[in-house]
């Protein structure tokens, strides 16, 4: 995750449990209170997770913010997913997810375990999209 969006995480909650926490970021010389790791950008953040040290304790890697960390996973090589909730609903805010290509991204029918269709929750409408890279 991006810095700011580490810190938009209320303190009682960081870390998130039950996950390796690598914050990104260029600016920051030291690891945050409270997370894993630091590393500039995400292709740093993959190499250190393929250490001798993390590989063992990694079947996955989630991106969950922000928009510049999201652009950079979207135009990196190798195979991707994205997990989107898209919010049928506008709302005054200043952060967004990148287009997605659909050159390099195509939309999946279903996927196992993301519920279809509209979903509610206090009265805000959304649905899930999965997305996968094409194969070049």
């Amino acid at each position: 995750m991006g810095r700011n969006t580490w810190f938009s995480i209320p303190a009682q909650n960081r870390p998130l449990k039950n996950r390796i926490n690598v914050v990104l970021s260029r600016q920051l010389k030291e690891t945050p209170e409270g997370a894993h790791h630091l590393a500039p950008d995400f292709s740093s953040a993959l190499h250190l997770l393929d250490t001798a040290k993390l590989a063992g304790q990694v079947d996955q890697v989630w991106v969950i913010g922000g928009s510049t960390v999201y652009k950079e996973v979207m135009e990196a090589q190798g195979q991707r997913r994205l997990f989107v909730t898209r919010v049928l609903q506008q709302f005054d805010c200043d952060t967004f997810l990148p287009s997605i290509n659909p050159a390099i991204f195509r939309l999946l029918p279903g996927f196992p375990g993301v519920p279809e269709g509209i979903q509610e929750e206090n009265g805000i409408q959304y649905k899930y999209e999965v997305y996968e890279s094409v194969p070049t």
